[in-house]
């Protein structure tokens, strides 16, 4: 009896060790937030692998303008990510590469990953959708392993971010995350980009317009991008 009320106490310390160490990892990595440079897995050498996550519509076309401003050579392999139901984002992602890559663009990937939740559908059962999406999403974070995430505020983006943040904690890789708001957000941020400040998941968060940059602060206004 005395030898099972030991290990009781045993495994007990062990998991309170864990939860210690898991809490004190969590409030580091919140802390280092916000210096990808210094802090970037790999940041002396030449290539980055860029994980791009793609939305439909005016957000492909914004993330893609960004994109294309890149430095190839230094933001590569690249890879992008989009929604199941979408099925023009990956082929406008190809003819950007196929333009200005060349011959390199066979090295980029092309990925598609379930959405939290479609246009329409009730709240109850996007709730299972959402679990799917986010063990797709570590899923792929997982596989990919990459250096940064660039994204603009489709749903998309928000399991795919979670999933990098998670890889930051578990101390399996250092990604650099990067946020930039829609131009089309003048006075108040998106949903996604509103959780995305309040978490404070964000390693580089871009407004473009300076209205936004005085409402929160710890943004970055850069003028806009289109």
């Amino acid at each position: 009896m005395e030898e099972d009320e030991q290990g009781v106490r045993w495994w007990a310390m062990v998991l309170w060790a864990l939860a210690v160490g898991l809490l004190a990892r969590l409030v580091t990595v919140w802390m280092l937030t916000g210096s990808p440079l210094v802090h970037a897995e790999g940041t002396g050498q030449r290539n980055l692998k860029t994980l791009i996550v793609l939305g439909s519509g005016g957000h492909t076309a914004e993330i893609l303008h960004i994109v294309e401003k890149l430095n190839f050579e230094h933001y590569f392999p690249r890879c992008y990510i989009a929604a199941v139901t979408d099925n023009h984002s990956l082929a406008k992602a190809k003819k950007l590469e196929e333009e200005k890559a060349g011959e390199n663009a066979k090295h980029c990937s092309y990925y598609r990953i379930y959405r939290s939740r479609e246009v329409g559908q009730s709240y109850i059962t996007s709730i299972g959708t959402t679990l799917l999406a986010m063990g797709h999403a570590f899923w792929l974070a997982f596989s990919i392993r990459p250096d940064i995430i660039i994204c603009n505020g489709p749903g998309t983006c928000l399991p795919v971010c979670v999933a990098g943040f998670v890889l930051k904690v578990l101390g399996v890789k250092w990604v650099v995350m990067v946020y930039v708001e829609s131009i089309a957000r003048v006075n108040k941020l998106s949903l996604t980009g509103q959780l995305f400040y309040k978490l404070h998941l964000m390693d580089q968060f871009f407004v473009q317009w300076p209205k936004l940059q005085q409402k929160f602060p710890r943004t970055q206004y850069v003028g806009r991008l289109m």
